[in-house]
């Protein structure tokens, strides 16, 4: 890689990626401002907005998008006549979680064993970071070839589609013939992926009632129905024996025919325990790419510590369920409400609420798109072939960007290995990958002017 005059102009600017991502890391930008400042998201917004204008992007402007958050957006002409693509990343982070539990603190960009720890790192201000290096290796290579538009999201772990409704009612604002996605990555580390596929989600709270108050567990228990024992008949009427996600209605036998993803790797990825067994049936590609998948994220109920001998009145959870490729998120939805409603033991009350929703997403691998882009991942990583993975994660944007401009071609790149721990504690880059993919970005650019 070191003989392409690109590479070695992104191994030169290393030392300031590092400087530039520690700066950026810095910020405590969760867009939950009920858990941190908004002065912290607003303070990452303007960095980005500053480290455009120093690039030469023109019409930089901080979007007030419908939800209270800010997007960053920049745009770089190029040479007349030339291409537009679209370079997407997200500012926002999704809380520290349990700040003792790292090792180094998550707002100090730290290096450790090769890589650089904070929240971010990967997901995504280092794709922010990605799209700076790839654009001053070309300006210092000949130049940029494309036009170049730059839209950096404020709220996207958040989940709350402010961008998406923003550029609705600016349709010609993001418009491009190509647009990179740099929230997704490789399978591993040192093998160049392209991301075909994410599942769409949706998010439902459900609320349970069986009595007018609090009961005493002796005099009242046995008969008094349980509110939070009738939450937990609910939740588990989700899952077969085997783990799988089982709501009436919903299409659970999909495959996958793309990138395999080995079972023993995926328990070191994922950190699964000794003698505990993955869940559902199938290969482990089918089940986190191409099949649904219900999480219960949290459970409001009295505490251990501090537990009195009562009978629950009521008790509620927040469900999270992933939608593949092919299935309507909005039906999605619908199915898993009915079928809460319809699991609910005696005749206790539930409501259902529908809190937040995107839809999957797949993209057309044939596109000239994605044969620059895999030439470009050849030179960036020698001896590798780029190969094609699905995601089990979700970015709405994605469809909201494919249902506005149908003729654009999308691809998904970016930092968020496994190593890289993304959404956990202890989230890291590694800056060998975020070296390597700026390269292949910025010889995708010009492949693709090229073509």
């Amino acid at each position: 890689m070191s003989s392409n005059p690109v590479a070695e102009t992104v191994a030169s600017l290393m030392p300031k990626a590092r400087a530039e991502l520690t700066e950026l890391v810095a910020f405590k930008s969760v867009a939950d401002f009920d858990q941190f400042p908004k002065s912290e998201s607003e303070g990452a917004a303007n960095w980005v907005a500053d480290a455009l204008r120093t690039e030469g992007f023109q019409d930089v402007a901080l979007l007030d998008t419908p939800d209270g958050t800010q997007s960053v957006y920049g745009y770089l002409p190029g040479p007349e006549g030339a291409k537009t693509v679209l370079l997407y990343a997200h500012y926002d982070v999704q809380p520290p979680l349990d700040e003792a539990a790292w090792t180094t603190p998550p707002f100090e960009l730290t290096e450790r064993d090769g890589r650089w720890y904070g929240r971010g790192a990967a997901d995504c201000k280092g794709g922010v970071i990605m799209h700076l290096l790839a654009l001053r290796a070309l300006k210092a290579n000949g130049g940029v070839p494309v036009h170049v538009k730059v839209i950096a999201e404020g709220s996207e772990e958040m989940g709350t589609g402010g961008l998406e409704r923003y550029a609705e009612e600016h349709l010609d604002l993001l418009e491009a013939d190509t647009i990179v996605i740099g929230d997704a990555g490789n399978f591993r580390v040192g093998l160049p992926t392209v991301t075909a596929t994410l599942r769409g989600m949706t998010l439902v709270r459900v609320r349970i009632d069986t009595l007018e108050g609090n009961l005493h567990s002796g005099q009242f228990g046995g008969a008094a129905p349980d509110a939070l024992g009738a939450l937990i008949r609910v939740l588990d009427s989700l899952r077969a024996e085997d783990g799988s996600t089982t709501v009436d209605g919903l299409i659970d036998e999909k495959s996958w025919d793309g990138l395999s993803y080995d079972e023993e790797q995926f328990r070191k990825d994922a950190k699964v325990l000794d003698g505990v067994e993955l869940i559902g049936s199938g290969a482990v590609a089918d089940r986190i790419w191409a099949r649904p998948a219900v999480t219960v994220l949290g459970i409001d109920c009295p505490p251990v510590v501090g537990a009195t001998p009562s009978v629950q009145a009521s008790a509620r959870a927040l469900v999270s369920l992933r939608v593949p490729p092919g299935v309507d998120a909005t039906e999605a939805t619908k199915l898993l409400q009915a079928h809460l409603e319809a699991h609910t033991p005696w005749g206790a009350r539930v409501r259902t609420e529908q809190i937040g929703q995107g839809q999957a997403f797949s993209a057309d691998t044939t596109s000239p798109a994605y044969a620059a882009m895999a030439e470009a991942m050849a030179v960036a990583y020698p001896g590798q072939e780029m190969q094609y993975a699905g995601q089990g994660g979700s970015i709405p944007l994605c469809n909201t960007l494919a249902a506005l401009y149908p003729s654009a071609e999308i691809l998904l790149i970016g930092l968020s290995e496994p190593e890289a721990q993304i959404h956990a504690v202890n989230e890291s880059v590694s800056p060998r990958e975020l070296e390597r993919l700026s390269v292949a970005e910025a010889l995708f650019l010009r492949n693709y002017a090229g073509n």
